[in-house]
C-alpha cells in the first residue's frame, strides 16, 4: 500500500487522540493484532488439574526477559508460556496494550512494562514497520527467538527493542479440557460451554511416537492410546495447518511450532488441544488502544498426563534409583509421584525419594541463557 498524505493526515489524527477516550466512541486504527500463546497443566486421577510447581526446571529465557525473581514464585493449576503479540500496519503507530490476568500473576515479559502483577501494562509501544532495530540475544540458543520470525513490526518501548510483546504467568483456574486416564484409554470431557475446536491425544515412549485426533469436540468421548507408529514430520505438518486454520499466518503457526516442538513432543502422554476463544477472553482479557481493526487470538492448551506407561516408568525409576530416568519428568515429576503414591504399592529407593525431593525443590535452579 503507497504511502499517501491521506493516510498520514488520517493516522496523525487518530494517534492525537487521547489513549482512554471519554466518549462511547473510540478511535480505530489501521492495525492488526495476533497472539499465540499455551496454557500447560496437570491433570490428575480424575482428569481436573491438580496444582504443581511449573518453574521447578532449567530455565529456557535469555537474561535480558524481565522477572519477577524466583523468590516469587508460587505453585498453580496453569502455567501461561510464551503468550506473544505480533503487530502489523503500513505505517508508524503508537498504541498502548493492557492484559488482565485476575486469576494468576505475570512473572516474566520483554520490553519493559510500566505495570505487572494481576496484569500487565505497556504503554506508549511504538511500532515501527520497515524499520531495522537492533534486537537483544543471547550466545546460548534459547526458544525465544523462534517467534521473531514472523512478518511483524518491530516494536519499542521506552529504550528496548523487540518484534513481538512477550509475556509469561501463572494461575488458578480452570482449563475447559480434563482428560483422565481409564484402563488402556483416555476419557475427554468437555466442561466449557463452547467446543473444543481440536484436541490431539499424544504419546512418546522412549522415542517411538503416537497420536490420534478428535475435532469439535462438544461434551466428552474416549480414546483408546494411540500405536506409537506415526511421524514427527507429519504430526508437525498437522499442528501448524491447524494454527492456520485457527487464524494464524503461516509464518506465526510455523513460529508457534518451532517454539514448542520439543516440549509438546518430549517423553510422556498429554493431550494438545485448541483453546476456544471466549475462555481465553475470560481467564486474560486483551485490550488495545486505540482499538485495532483486528485482534486474533489462537491458544494451545497442554494437559500432561499419567499413563500406564510412564507410572511403570517412574515406579521403577523410584525402585532402582535410575534418577537419569527421573529427571526426564522433571516439571511433572513432582505432580506425578503424589498420583502414585496416593494409589500406593510404591517401592522407594531412599536415594531416590531424596532425589525426588530435590527435584520438587528446584525453583529456576539453572541461570537464565547469557
Amino acid at each position: 500500500m503507497p504511502r499517501s498524505s491521506t493516510v498520514k493526515s488520517v493516522l496523525a489524527f487518530v494517534l492525537a487522540l487521547p489513549l482512554f477516550g471519554t466518549g462511547s466512541i473510540q478511535p480505530v486504527s489501521a492495525i492488526t493484532v495476533h497472539e499465540w500463546g499455551t496454557f500447560t497443566s496437570v491433570a490428575g486421577i480424575d482428569g481436573e488439574s491438580v496444582a504443581w510447581a511449573p518453574l521447578r526446571a532449567a530455565s529456557d529465557l535469555p537474561c535480558f526477559v524481565h522477572s519477577i525473581g524466583p523468590d516469587k514464585y508460587w505453585p498453580g493449576l496453569v502455567r501461561m508460556e510464551t503468550p506473544v503479540d505480533y503487530f502489523y500496519t503500513q505505517t508508524p503507530a503508537r498504541v498502548s496494550v493492557h492484559v488482565d490476568f485476575p486469576d494468576g500473576r505475570i512473572t516474566e515479559w520483554y520490553p519493559k512494562a510500566v505495570e505487572w502483577n494481576r496484569g500487565i501494562d505497556w504503554k506508549d509501544l511504538n511500532i515501527l514497520p520497515g524499520a531495522t532495530l537492533t534486537l537483544p540475544s543471547s550466545k546460548g540458543a534459547s526458544r525465544y527467538y523462534a517467534a521473531r520470525e514472523t512478518d511483524s513490526a518491530e516494536l519499542q518501548s521506552g529504550d528496548e527493542n523487540e518484534k513481538v510483546l512477550f509475556y509469561r504467568g501463572m494461575g488458578n483456574f480452570k482449563v475447559p479440557l480434563e482428560p483422565a486416564v481409564v484402563g488402556n484409554g483416555i476419557f475427554l470431557r468437555n466442561i466449557g460451554a463452547d467446543p473444543i475446536p481440536l484436541a490431539i491425544l499424544f504419546e512418546n515412549q522412549n522415542g517411538p511416537i503416537g497420536y490420534r485426533v478428535i475435532r469439535n469436540l462438544k461434551n466428552s468421548t474416549e480414546l483408546y492410546a494411540p500405536d506409537l507408529n506415526a511421524s514427527y514430520d507429519i504430526l508437525r505438518s498437522d499442528l501448524t495447518a491447524a494454527l492456520e486454520q485457527a487464524g494464524l499466518y503461516p509464518k506465526e503457526a510455523m513460529a508457534m511450532v518451532e517454539t514448542w516442538h520439543d516440549s509438546w513432543f518430549e517423553q510422556g502422554m498429554r493431550i494438545i488441544y485448541l483453546m476456544p476463544r471466549t475462555p481465553v477472553d475470560k481467564v486474560l482479557p486483551l485490550k488495545v488502544t486505540p482499538a485495532p481493526k483486528e485482534i486474533l487470538r489462537v491458544f494451545v492448551g497442554r494437559a500432561e498426563l499419567l499413563s500406564p506407561w510412564t507410572e511403570r516408568t517412574i515406579r521403577a525409576a523410584m525402585e532402582s534409583n535410575d534418577t537419569k530416568t527421573l529427571d526426564q519428568f522433571e516439571r511433572f515429576l513432582d505432580p506425578f509421584l503424589k498420583q502414585i503414591r496416593a494409589k500406593g504399592g510404591l517401592t522407594e529407593s531412599p536415594l531416590a525419594t531424596k532425589y525426588a525431593q530435590q527435584v520438587a525443590a528446584r525453583i529456576n535452579s539453572a541461570p537464565c541463557i547469557q
